[in-house]
């Protein structure tokens, strides 16, 4: 049976990962999570080393690079990330792909396909009558629209459209350009891994903004960075010190 484990500090990204992987891989020992450089030391200095790694690259402690200066990792590593400026790094490890979030079935697959190339001893254990489905899914997108309720109306907004998305006591909210908000049925964990990431930004567990929306930006304490938005919020929206440094790699594209 095939080990896989799953560094990964998002829940709903683990799970949609975790999801996705078991399609084509069905037989495969998925492990719990683990989310943290700190966390990621202490698991592979206490346990055998798994046959596939799914490695993000920005964790709630730093990049997940560190990891690889601290402790020897032997084994094949699949990188997932929203950006694309860390693959030249990646590579220089055991890397044999590199995923841009929000992940594809159909590169998800190619990504599981060259790591049972490098390594055939595993094809008596792998279904391809599952795999070759999942290949022939067709591949994520992000996401165009959202279908709202206004008043006792049902609409469509365009994510064009969109300006910034948030949480406030429990609910979820969408507020446009031209500053209409509606509540919507997605946490931001999940618009994490359905918005566009170029133009959608989380920047705390309560904001995620898009690049349009930003009109001002502000050194704040911590290495924080203060927004303005337009249109304006009433809750402030800061940067949180764990995102500052991907938040400006996000800036200077």
């Amino acid at each position: 049976m095939i080990t896989i484990l799953i560094i990964e500090d998002e829940d709903a990204a683990f799970q949609r990962l975790r999801k996705m992987i078991k399609e084509a891989l069905p037989h495969a020992n998925i492990l719990s999570p683990v989310v943290s450089i700190g966390s990621a030391i202490d698991w592979f200095t206490q346990n055998d080393q798994p046959d596939l790694i799914f490695l993000d690259v920005h964790l709630a402690d730093g990049e997940s690079f560190e990891i690889f200066k601290k402790i020897k990792v032997k084994s094949p590593i699949v990188f997932t990330t929203a950006y694309d400026q860390y693959a030249l790094e990646a590579f220089k490890v055991n890397s044999i792909d590199y995923l841009l979030k929000p992940i594809k079935k159909e590169e998800l697959n190619r990504a599981i396909d060259k790591f049972i190339n490098h390594n055939l001893s595993y094809v008596s254990e792998i279904n391809f009558q599952r795999m070759i489905s999942a290949l022939q899914l067709q591949p994520a997108s992000y996401k165009e629209r959202f279908v709202v309720k206004y008043g006792e109306h049902i609409k469509t907004i365009e994510t064009s459209t969109s300006a910034y998305f948030y949480t406030e006591n429990k609910a979820n909210f969408l507020v446009t350009k031209d500053n209409k908000r509606y509540a919507i049925d997605y946490n931001l964990d999940q618009l994490e891994e359905l918005l566009d990431p170029k133009k959608f930004f989380r920047i705390n567990r309560q904001f995620i903004i898009g690049f349009q929306a930003i009109t001002e930006m502000f050194t704040y304490s911590k290495s924080r960075v203060l927004i303005k938005l337009n249109p304006p919020s009433k809750l402030e929206t800061i940067v949180s010190s764990e995102r500052s440094a991907s938040f400006k790699s996000w800036l200077d594209r």
